[in-house]
């Protein structure tokens, strides 16, 4: 009788466990990433190096860094580029934040890694954001890169 009972709690512990799974918002992933194809991903490359980064900047374009770290992490490290922005990637998709997304200008978008800025690139771009790319490398990354010489230019 013990086992039955086991038997019947396990699976009726299976069944609520799956169950559980929130299916609006798988559905609303489902979305969001069926349109990163193979074709769709090689004709819009939406990661920068940082050497792209500091050479957009060299060449004076009009480009906005946009750090998507917690505050936390911003307030250790951030950034002090004329044209940088902060919106922790838990509110950017606030209404007022993405209102303060720039739409005529290249994006770049920066977190501590570049994990992040991906996936917030990603779903910015699958919102209708066009003109938004990924830091590779994030922060970390731009920091290694970023010299004395590589740097040489920039005022």
């Amino acid at each position: 009788m013990r086992k039955y009972v086991a038997s019947v709690l396990l699976v009726l512990g299976f069944v609520g466990f799956s169950q559980a799974v929130d299916q609006e918002l798988v559905k609303k992933y489902d979305r969001m990433f069926s349109q990163f194809t193979q074709e769709n991903l090689a004709k819009s490359p939406c990661r920068v190096t940082p050497k792209q980064v500091v050479e957009m900047i060299k060449k004076g374009e009009d480009v906005v860094l946009l750090d998507i770290r917690t505050d936390a992490e911003a307030s250790i490290v951030g950034l002090t580029y004329k044209n940088s922005m902060h919106i922790p990637m838990d509110k950017l998709f606030n209404p007022e934040n993405l209102k303060k997304i720039p739409r005529d200008k290249k994006v770049i978008v920066i977190c501590h890694s570049g994990a992040r800025a991906i996936a917030a690139t990603f779903a910015l771009r699958s919102a209708g954001f066009d003109n938004v790319y990924a830091l590779k490398g994030g922060i970390a990354g731009l920091a290694d890169y970023v010299t004395p010489k590589t740097t040489l230019g920039i005022k």
